[in-house]
């Protein structure tokens, strides 16, 4: 059985908003809750808890970005750190889920005392997927810059879609390794954005305390915005609930099983021993039978 988040958190959700009539997009998150239950789904230790975290916050706000209720964002890092990568996917309703490739990376504190995030992850590309429902999906690849996730993304937004931004994520983690804050932010200029709007943004985020201090601090997704978006008229455009959602079930799963090649099954039927198949995602465990795998080959 799949464990649950066993405290009383505030319900993660995400802020949309824009400033100086329209020029500037921005998006807010807080994803404790999202970032703990991957967490316990995948064991993991302080560092990649806060790597996954990072991309889990990401990956609920770009996948925003987008407008079919189908339509479905990958985000891929595959690195030559310990950590080898990570996998997140999210729509545009607020569901997100994810998995690192290695879950136990066990690093010291980098020089600041900080989880290094960036020794963990290390070098290697940054691949976007988005899945329109067309014929063949938006893939957007970049080299890593840093590792440490948000300084990844602000270099991809800018050499990849050609869309200045400036990306903020941050997870802070427990002493009980549990995840005690989480969440970020996206801000992204218009090509309308004038001079005055890129300077007094400019001025915003060169004092702009680290994203885990602020939401230490109580501050919401709202109040993010506020600090960013200082002297910028800010409209809310809407506020959604993001969560960890895998939608696996012993259905699709067998599906799958399914699509292997007919002398695969039948050596498993051969074996006469049931079989083991975990969700990449959540790590649930479907078992099938031999009777179960007979009838997939007829």
């Amino acid at each position: 059985m799949n464990q649950q988040i066993k405290k009383d958190a505030v319900k993660d959700y995400m802020v949309r908003a824009t400033a100086a009539e329209g020029s500037v997009r921005a998006f807010a998150v807080t994803s404790v809750q999202m970032t703990e239950q991957a967490r316990l789904y995948h064991h993991m230790s302080p560092v990649i808890s806060a790597a996954l975290g990072r991309l889990l916050a990401a990956g609920a706000m770009m996948g925003a970005m987008m407008k079919g209720s189908e339509d479905l964002l990958t985000l891929q890092i595959m690195s030559d750190g310990p950590a080898k990568g990570l996998v997140v996917t999210a729509d545009a309703s607020g569901h997100v889920k994810g998995y690192p490739k290695v879950a136990d990376v066990d690093l010291p504190a980098n020089a600041m005392g900080k989880l290094d995030v960036g020794t963990a992850v290390g070098g290697g590309i940054l691949r976007v997927i988005r899945d329109m429902g067309l014929k063949e999906p938006y893939i957007g690849t970049t080299q890593l810059q840093t590792g440490e996730i948000a300084e990844d993304l602000t270099y991809y937004f800018a050499s990849s879609e050609q869309t200045p931004s400036s990306v903020g994520l941050g997870v802070l983690v427990d002493t009980d390794c549990s995840i005690r804050q989480a969440g970020g932010f996206i801000l992204q200029l218009m090509p309308q954005a004038g001079d005055e709007v890129i300077a007094q943004l400019e001025k915003n985020i060169s004092g702009l305390r680290p994203v885990t201090d602020m939401l230490e601090q109580g501050l919401t997704p709202e109040n993010l915005l506020e600090e960013l978006l200082k002297g910028l008229h800010v409209e809310i455009i809407d506020r959604m609930p993001v969560a960890f959602a895998c939608g696996c079930s012993k259905e699709r799963v067998q599906r799958a099983l399914a699509g292997i090649s007919q002398k695969d099954l039948q050596s498993m039927v051969d074996d006469g021993e049931p079989i083991e198949i975990k969700c990449q995602f959540c790590n649930t465990a479907y078992s099938f039978d031999v009777e179960e795998l007979k009838n997939m080959l007829k």
